[in-house]
């Protein structure tokens, strides 16, 4: 994970500053935006299944507007007016994976204290786009259908998260896409970052998991092995059996040998 912050240079440069990133996903944050500012992402182990990038500006980004660079041109991806808005996630595509060129432009402005243009990225591959919602934070691993077996023990193998439990409400964000899933959690398998926690007061793990709205993810009891990824510091749902299905699948494939990666039963 790539972070970058700060730049110097003379007063009286005309040059345009550069800075590369070498990481899949990353943040940088321009303080005291002036003139411009090139943004190179060239991850060390990029391979062409990288032809997509997302960006989601900070919601106090300000002072500079955000362009990538395509055939010599530049095309507008990110505007000064656009940060404010708390979910809004650019994608595009690139059709040089190995090397991506963002172009950040400071806005003219007499007082450029307290302004900071800042943006988290993601590179990611072909198969996590899906259609215009896409441009929404439509990036779900499982689109809207049950995973069959074989995707299952995939997931709990190379998912950010793997937790036990129930759901304690479903809420729907019609104007983003989007649908929350608050999660009273049981177990923590795994988890890339904090996202599901422990409550202070009444000692109980949860956690939200954001799925697309056409998924139209309802209420339901009983226990589930809730799998997915995090994207831009949010847990976007892929496999969701439930739990005893999930055991009778994995004791069958762990007998026959079939079991991708060990997993804790107890």
């Amino acid at each position: 994970y790539c972070l970058g912050s700060g730049l110097s240079w003379e007063p009286r440069s005309r040059a345009v500053e550069q800075v590369h990133l070498r990481c899949t996903e990353g943040s940088l944050e321009w303080m005291y935006p002036a003139r411009a500012l090139r943004v190179v992402l060239e991850p060390n182990l990029s391979s062409a299944r990288h032809t997509t990038v997302c960006i989601k500006p900070a919601s106090d980004f300000q002072g500079a507007s955000i362009y990538v660079e395509h055939a010599g041109q530049l095309h507008l991806v990110v505007s000064e007016a656009e940060g404010a808005q708390p979910h809004h996630v650019s994608c595009f595509s690139v059709h040089t994976p190995q090397r991506v060129a963002l172009f950040l432009q400071a806005s003219p402005q007499r007082d450029i204290s307290r302004r900071t243009a800042s943006f988290q990225y993601e590179l990611l591959s072909n198969q996590s786009a899906a259609g215009p919602e896409f441009k929404k934070m439509a990036l779900v691993e499982a689109m809207c259908r049950p995973c069959d077996n074989v995707e299952l023990l995939m997931a709990i193998c190379s998912s950010d998260f793997v937790v036990k439990g129930s759901i304690r409400n479903v809420s729907h964000d019609s104007e983003n896409h989007m649908s929350q899933v608050d999660v009273s959690v049981q177990k923590v398998y795994r988890q890339k970052n904090s996202i599901f926690q422990q409550d202070e007061a009444s000692g109980e793990w949860r956690g939200p998991i954001r799925t697309l709205l056409q998924c139209k993810v309802k209420m339901g009891g009983g226990v589930f092995l809730f799998t997915g990824n995090e994207h831009f510091g949010e847990a976007w749902l892929g496999c969701a059996p439930r739990f005893k299905d999930f055991m009778f699948i994995y004791r069958a494939a762990r007998e026959g040998g079939a079991n991708p990666c060990e997993f804790q039963l107890g």
